[in-house]
């Protein structure tokens, strides 16, 4: 039975019931950690897909396990950008065979994301949890235009990273709605996710076995600081695209912090790639939103 707000903890049992959280996902990283079944699902076919010896019908046979990303993936292989003349994809294995393994493992993510982020259990946080959603993919869409106009990462590399840099704030609000108090607290605990969802995003993506590249890449992706002239690695990339995107002040809605603006300046060279970076968010949306 939910606690009702006459009930509810305040003060130092509030603060309290915020740290039990953090113990309890400190606990989770150093032993099991609990993500929703599409999530695990994803991580699992994500290693499956960094084999390029793996058979496509082993494939197939992990993407079934998820019937939203199964569909998504037959809906995209159908598209009118996927499909040209052939004849239409009716069975997974033709699904990905047209479309490729790495655009699998981009939509696997983007699916997998989309649900952690706009569970019903996450009504009580409906608000942030759909800016957040709608900031990784803008992100994610960011990354992949600087990737493919400056090198030095693939697209789909930095694509994923894009997805995944807020991971920290997702899972956080996933276990706080495990939590009666918090649940009817929203502010409070975007509070606590601002503070922790960096370190603890790195973190996750370390105990989940992602490239080492990609989880170093995503530290401190919130703090100011001056914008490269050009990207020099992937940790440059993901930066940019953050800030591209409208960085925390976006999903979390605060004011700008002028100083920090200033920090974060975008160059010609990144706001020139404004216009690719909207079509991209478009058709990244395109993909994933059902």
């Amino acid at each position: 039975m939910s606690t009702t707000h006459e009930e509810d903890k305040t003060g130092d049992a509030l603060k309290a019931q915020r740290f039990q959280m953090l113990e309890d996902i400190a606990s989770e990283m150093s032993s099991k950690l609990v993500f929703p079944t599409c999530f695990d699902v994803t991580i699992r076919l994500r290693e499956l897909l960094d084999d390029p010896d793996a058979p496509i019908e082993k494939i197939s046979a992990a993407v079934s396990l998820d019937p939203m990303i199964s569909s998504r993936l037959l809906s995209v292989a159908n598209s009118v950008l996927n499909r040209r003349d052939g004849p239409p994809c009716k069975d997974l294995q033709s699904a990905i065979m047209r479309i490729g393994t790495k655009s699998v493992r981009s939509l696997a993510l983007g699916v997998a994301m989309k649900q952690l982020l706009l569970a019903r259990d996450l009504t009580d946080f409906d608000g942030i949890s759909r800016r957040l959603w709608t900031h990784s993919v803008t992100t994610a869409a960011a990354c992949s235009v600087i990737a493919r106009k400056f090198g030095r990462v693939t697209a789909e590399q930095a694509l994923f990273a894009g997805l995944v840099h807020d991971l920290g704030a997702s899972y956080m609000l996933y276990r706080a709605s495990q939590y009666d108090e918090l649940r009817q607290r929203p502010d409070t605990v975007k509070h606590l996710v601002y503070q922790w969802h960096e370190s603890i995003g790195e973190s996750l993506l370390f105990s989940l076995g992602i490239p080492e590249e990609i989880a170093i890449a995503t530290r401190d992706h919130d703090h100011p600081r001056p914008v490269p002239e050009y990207p020099r690695n992937l940790t440059d990339i993901v930066y940019i695209g953050n800030v591209m995107a409208g960085g925390h002040f976006e999903w979390m809605e605060k004011d700008f912090d002028t100083a920090a603006q200033a920090r974060a300046q975008l160059g010609e060279p990144y706001l020139s790639l404004i216009d690719d970076m909207k079509t991209a968010t478009a058709e990244l949306h395109s993909a994933l939103d059902s």
